[in-house]
């Protein structure tokens, strides 16, 4: 230790030499202090040698006050580290990036991304391909053998092929998606931080804090990585995701200065200067114990369907194994023929060579049946239509946090919004000023002893901020202190510097949204002052006396406080947040045995009243909600008067609607009785002066009620309402971090607008979905019937296990790809919710798909039993018109299943260049596969009238379908869902 405080002393200037003669293992940490920040001698020795000889970060994981104490605390950190507490680092390109060098950079290493290469694998360890991958190997050796390899390839070769396909868009679309998941992931992490550099408070990513910046934290923020505690009051800090205990720890320069990264303030505001960043926090050391990994997060919805593709896969196994008992009985007895026909078992004449290829053929036909009767591209649509709707509703303002939420949105039944910011455009402005019982719209009149009061009250008492620019003046802080503290220096020219050089701040009881004010105490020319400010009728009734216009303090009688109340009901019926100021000169006060600041007997000394305007197009935007059957609610803790003014301004409250229960405030409804609750809740349109608990009681009412309620928050203590929701959206703007990880969906723009366009991408996302099912349980019905009817009756399969695997990418990858990425229609916000126990598969797509199905199968197997003496063709002509039949009924009936229930199923198809340009690559490569790959395909080339006749048969599913659709159907649905099943998919 002597050795390294001697090398200080003498080398302090010369950093490389210095750095040339410590111990090689600390080489790192000691090039980076002396190339640094050893320009000069910033403390006493001993403390040189603590920071040197001590790896700075273990400061705070080990939480070594006395080491800390060593440093001259938290300020001696600070100055080591050439960070004023007041002005923050320089924050010049150079500083940062020497800080960045020395220090690090404030990330952490993501999981490694799976590579192509991993979904490839996981595509090959599905059974049924290794099944066919096995009997293409045995079908390509038996061939090549028996036929030479010239020849002898096709029927193995094309199998091989069409797995390949198979696998290869599985892949692609799986690792695609899971690209995209990786990118949404690192765009929620990026936060924004309040630091100050240069003496002005900024906004940065938390990728961009650097060890030495100085770090502004308000309730609701997440510490960005670890620090000291410089400066605040109040602070709590939430350590329960670092340490797993509830309780808050109260964070105190001299006690427990120390903060850690990822944990959240709870309550109070302060400064903090950064030790350590990325790797070097405690959370970065976690970190690389674990690797998270929500790629895989499965929804609701697909574990729902999941369980529907297990069903059917459970049937389609029964068909094909019943089809491969009748076809190796018919094949041993001697009842089947080859092209030419001869009979092929003839018992023990027949070569043991083309007995194994004729079996591993009947083989492949099965194995295929259950390839067909499995609807992988089930799980594929919810995948590729959450993924598609996630990326567009990025583009709408809206960052999806959980992918359950975009199902879950489209069963909303009621919006519980908040109204400033959401409804209100969160620009807010003083219009207003109440000095005792005369008001100010332009210019303030009033005596010079009140003035300074307020200046006091308002400079002293926030959590905002004024910065002096070559510009102009900045404010920082929530928009109500922006507005207040803009008011302050325009019109009464408050100088926030002057008044808190004049001023010692000695305790601060910070603003929540329970309390709904704050307060500080502050010693002055050694006198003790109390400032209050928060809901006017809240610091009304701490009050005792006013200041009138002259400056002279008056009573505060019965009368007088009535005279008072109506200024501010007044105020609020004309949509005025109005905000009071209260002071009291206090006793000597003992900080060490009173936590509590003095709230009776204060002084009036303003009202004043801030409008916030309600955003363009919320109006239409609530009409929209309410026309789509969705109810909304506003939950504000503004006072009664401004809640029903916004409320009837946005449409959310009709003229007249105030009576019956309609507006309520928190403090009566949390007095019901439960039954009084459950009776009311569905009539209550606005509730006022409300607390996160009333807004979280009110959640918990509609959902035992069956309701599917989204509830919008932004506060804190809006976390645990946010999470019992069955929809959390949370504020980008003004949301803290705690509320932003309670949701389930981030609205970017604070805007209610917004709000129903997630609502839209919901129900959209599930409309798609139902489409898709529609689609693909018609060809599963129709394609494992025929087979199956064909096998039983004739002996053979008319359907080639490489057609079946082609009609499988077609309807599995195509299908899902076109029908998933159709955009939000009109129609689907003139439906009713569906709520939480609507049947998936509803009548109306039974209805439809089996109608469909019913026509495939009569068609296909009449071409399948009449086909050669109809159209006067040979089987293998025969059996390709069957093939090809078969793919253009699928096309035709893709068009049918954009529209579960209009029947003009080609409206809005020139907006969808996607699904046209799906179906057109579908038709090509169709064309493709039977007119050029023959020998692959098993097919025939078809003339001009045949490829007519398949067309043909393709087009009448359009008119059917238009038919089908003027057939009532009942509401009940046909098929139940299990009740265990719903409540697995609304659990979460």
């Amino acid at each position: 230790m002597s050795a390294i405080i001697t090398e200080l002393l003498l080398h302090q200037h010369d950093p490389m030499h210095f750095h040339a003669s410590i111990n090689p293992n600390k080489k790192k940490w000691h090039k980076a202090f002396a190339t640094i920040y050893c320009s000069r001698a910033f403390l006493s020795t001993t403390a040189i040698a603590v920071v040197v000889d001590h790896h700075l970060p273990h400061l705070v994981k080990d939480k070594n006050l006395r080491q800390l104490s060593l440093l001259k605390g938290p300020h001696g950190v600070a100055a080591a580290l050439k960070t004023n507490p007041l002005h923050g680092i320089t924050g010049d390109d150079h500083d940062l990036a020497a800080r960045k060098t020395a220090f690090g950079t404030n990330t952490y290493p993501f999981p490694p991304s799976k590579s192509f290469l991993h979904f490839v694998i996981e595509a090959f360890k599905d059974p049924t391909i290794l099944i066919l991958l096995a009997c293409a190997a045995l079908s390509l050796g038996f061939g090549i053998k028996e036929h030479g390899i010239r020849d002898g390839w096709y029927d193995g070769g094309s199998i091989f092929v069409a797995v390949f396909l198979v696998i290869s868009v599985s892949s692609v679309s799986n690792f695609r998606q899971s690209r995209q998941f990786d990118k949404l992931s690192k765009i929620s992490s990026n936060v924004l931080i309040e630091v100050v550099r240069s003496g002005r408070r900024q906004e940065v990513s938390i990728y961009d804090v650097v060890v030495g910046d100085v770090v502004c934290l308000n309730i609701g923020d997440q510490v960005p990585a670890d620090g000291l505690f410089i400066e605040g009051h109040s602070l709590q800090v939430d350590e329960s995701s670092m340490t797993g205990e509830s309780d808050t720890v109260d964070v105190e320069i001299c006690v427990n200065p120390f903060l850690f990264s990822g944990t959240k303030v709870a309550d109070g505001y302060g400064k903090m200067v950064v030790t350590g960043v990325g790797m070097d926090t405690l959370r970065g050391e976690m970190m690389s114990r674990i690797s998270k990994d929500d790629a895989d997060e499965e929804t609701p919805l697909q574990r729902r369907l999941n369980k529907l593709t297990s069903s059917i896969g459970k049937l389609g196994l029964a068909v094909a194994f019943l089809v491969l008992v009748v076809l190796m009985v018919r094949y041993f007895t001697g009842n089947t023929e080859d092209e030419n026909g001869v009979r092929e078992f003839n018992g023990k004449r027949t070569k043991a060579d083309d007995v194994i290829n004729s079996v591993v053929g009947i083989v492949a036909a099965a194995v295929t049946i259950v390839v067909v009767a499995i609807p992988e591209g089930l799980p594929l649509a919810v995948t590729l239509t959450l993924a598609y709707s996630m990326k567009r509703m990025m583009a709408d303002q809206s960052m999806v946090r959980k992918l359950s939420a975009c199902e879950t949105m489209g069963s909303a039944t009621t919006i519980c919004t908040d109204k400033t910011g959401t409804l209100t455009m969160n620009k807010m402005m003083v219009t207003k000023f109440w000095m005792g019982k005369d008001s100010f719209e332009d210019g303030v009149n009033i005596g010079r002893s009140v003035v300074e009061l307020l200046r006091e009250g308002v400079g002293l008492n926030t959590t905002g901020g004024v910065y002096m620019s070559d510009e102009g003046v900045e404010f920082s802080g929530s928009p109500t202190e922006k507005a207040i503290l803009s008011w302050a220096v325009a019109e009464m020219g408050m100088d926030m510097e002057e008044v808190k050089r004049g001023c010692e701040i000695l305790h601060v009881e910070a603003f929540n949204s329970e309390k709904k004010r704050s307060g500080v105490l502050v010693k002055r020319d050694h006198e003790f002052h109390v400032h209050w400010k928060g809901a006017a009728e809240m610091i009304l009734a701490m009050c005792s006396h006013y200041y009138d216009l002259e400056g002279e303090k008056k009573d505060l009688d019965d009368e007088e406080r009535l005279q008072f109340n109506h200024i501010i009901q007044g105020m609020a019926a004309s949509s005025l947040r109005c905000i009071a100021f209260a002071h009291k000169q206090s006793d000597e006060v003992n900080l060490e045995t009173e936590k509590k600041i003095q709230e009776d007997g204060m002084v009036l000394l303003g009202l004043v009243g801030i409008k916030d305007p309600c955003r363009p197009g919320v109006k239409k935007a609530v009409e929209d909600c309410q026309y789509a059957g969705v109810d909304v609610k506003m939950i504000t803790g503004d006072n009664v008067f401004t809640a029903k003014a916004i409320a009837t301004e946005c449409g959310i409250l009709l003229p007249g609607q105030d009576q019956d229960g309609c507006v309520v405030e928190g403090a009566e409804f949390r007095s019901y009785t439960d039954e009084e609750r459950m009776e009311r809740v569905e009539g209550i349109r606005v509730m006022a002066r409300s607390s996160p608990l009333d807004k979280l009681l009110m959640v918990q009412c509609l959902k035992r009620l069956g309701h599917v309620v989204a509830v919008t928050g932004d506060g804190t203590n809006d976390a645990p309402a946010l999470k019992e929701a069955d929809i959390g959206l949370s504020m980008g703007i003004q949301g803290t971090e705690v509320a932003k990880e309670s949701s389930d969906i981030v609205i970017m723009d604070d805007n209610f607008a917004s709000v129903v366009t997630v609502l839209k991408w919901g129900r959209c996302v599930y409309n798609n979905i139902q489409k898709f099912i529609q689609f693909q349980l018609t060809v599963n019905v129709a394609a494992l019937t025929v087979n199956f009817v064909a096998a039983i009756s004739a002996g053979e399969v008319p359907l080639t296990a490489v057609q079946l695997l082609w009609v499988n990418m077609i309807m599995d990858t195509l299908g899902a790809l076109a029908l998933a990425t159709e955009r939000p229609a009109r129609e689907l916000m003139e439906k009713r919710p569906v709520g939480r126990h609507e049947a998936l598969i509803s009548n109306v797509m039974w209805r439809n798909l089996m109608a469909q199905a019913v026509y495939q199968i009569g068609v296909l197997l009449v071409l399948q039993f009449g086909g050669e003496g109809l159209f006067g063709v040979s089987e293998k002509v025969k059996n390709t018109l069957i093939f090809n039949a078969f793919v253009m009924c699928q096309v035709f009936n893709e068009f049918n299943a954009r529209k579960v229930e209009k029947r003009n199923v080609f409206e809005g198809l020139h907006k969808n260049k996607l699904f046209v340009g799906i179906v057109g690559v579908t038709v090509v490569l169709q064309v493709v596969m039977v007119e050029l790959l023959n020998k692959f395909a098993d097919t025939e080339r078809l003339n001009l009238g045949e490829w007519g006749i398949c067309v043909g048969i393709g087009a009448l599913s359009w008119p059917l379908a238009w038919v089908v659709k003027l057939i009532p159907v009942p509401q009940r649905p046909f098929f139940r869902i299990k009740e265990d099943e719903i409540e697995a998919y609304y659990e979460a």
